[in-house]
């Protein structure tokens, strides 16, 4: 009997260190070189990704609060307060926002910022321009036209992990989700046509 205890010990160790064996080198490296070759990303993706701090986790959250947790966003969700669209946006199960930083609101004047913030209707249809009534995902984004909250075209461009909204506005930051957005960070703030 202990010959066969022994055994069975043996055959338990031995099939336990060839699993471990091939673990430890790297069993699992051919998969993730499989994923960086994929032609599009299937998390969050972009240059800017890194530099954009989170405070929290924004998986569960609507989308405004969810953009909240990036500080590098609050010009998007104090202009979004102001124009009373939190809770339109909230409110939507399946939406797309191409959200400008801090940085891209920084390129308009003075002026144009002020203009924008005092006339609550100006400052709605900026902004619905920059929401799709749909989840967009990276594979749609490389020759994508879709028609905005505010009624008119974007168009997105681009390939792999560098796209571009309207052929100016670059995604920083891209597939960012949140309970029922897709968040794309973007470096301009986009203007919808006249």
């Amino acid at each position: 009997m202990n010959f066969t205890r022994m055994r069975t010990r043996t055959a338990k160790t031995t099939a336990a260190a060839l699993v471990a064996i091939p673990l430890a080198l790297g069993g699992t490296a051919p998969q993730s070189q499989a994923q960086e070759a994929s032609p599009s990303p299937s998390g969050t993706f972009g240059p800017g990704c890194a530099g954009l701090a989170q405070k929290a986790s924004t998986i569960r959250d609507k989308v405004v609060e969810a953009a909240a947790a990036y500080p590098q966003l609050s010009n998007l969700v104090s202009s979004a307060v102001r124009a009373n669209l939190d809770g339109t946006l909230d409110g939507k199960p399946d939406i797309t926002v191409f959200a400008p930083d801090d940085k891209a609101f920084q390129t308009m004047t003075a002026s144009q910022l002020s203009s924008l913030l005092a006339n609550q209707g100006q400052l709605k249809k900026l902004l619905t321009y920059h929401v799709v009534d749909q989840r967009i995902t990276p594979n749609e984004l490389s020759h994508g036209s879709f028609t905005t909250l505010e009624g008119s075209k974007l168009t997105t461009s681009g390939s792999g992990t560098d796209f571009k909204v309207n052929g100016k506005a670059n995604i920083v930051c891209g597939n960012i989700e949140a309970a029922n957005a897709t968040i794309y960070v973007i470096d301009a703030v986009l203007q919808p046509p006249s």
